[in-house]
């Protein structure tokens, strides 16, 4: 059973860094390219899902900080700077609050599910383990 696992993991880590890959480098391709930078768009790209992209933190945080990079370089060409204290600097400086926090959101959320996922595998080692050392002599 030790033996199984272990081949389990070792093709995940395996299809995992595969996935990686082609990720890296469909992003650096795009960005050759000159294409937009998305979640959507990478995913098609690479052959990898959303949820992968979403849930690998650094290609998350690569594909967040290009495409945000992305539109601060084609914003200032889009539209004239308004005036101090105009209504779209206001605009302008609680979209950038609104999206830093979304972004720490993000952040913890993913660090709490990770947490959740390993306390869940502690718990399934922890009751496989008293389940083993059960046994007509010794019940659990």
């Amino acid at each position: 059973m030790a033996g199984n696992l272990a081949n389990l993991q070792k093709a995940t880590t395996a299809r995992t860094a595969g996935a990686l890959a082609r990720a890296e480098t469909a992003l650096n391709a795009m960005l050759k390219d000159g294409e937009p930078i998305t979640f959507r768009g990478l995913a098609a790209r690479a052959g990898v899902s959303l949820d992968f992209l979403y849930r690998n933190t650094p290609i998350r945080a690569r594909v967040e900080h290009l495409r945000d990079r992305q539109r601060t370089e084609a914003a200032p060409r889009a539209q004239p700077e308004p005036g101090a204290g105009q209504p779209g600097n206001v605009i302008r400086a609680l979209t950038v609050q609104l999206a830093e926090a979304r972004r720490r959101h993000r952040e913890e959320t993913t660090a709490l599910r990770q947490a959740l996922e390993a306390a869940h595998g502690e718990n399934l080692l922890l009751r496989r383990s008293i389940g083993s050392h059960a046994g007509p002599g010794n019940p659990a």
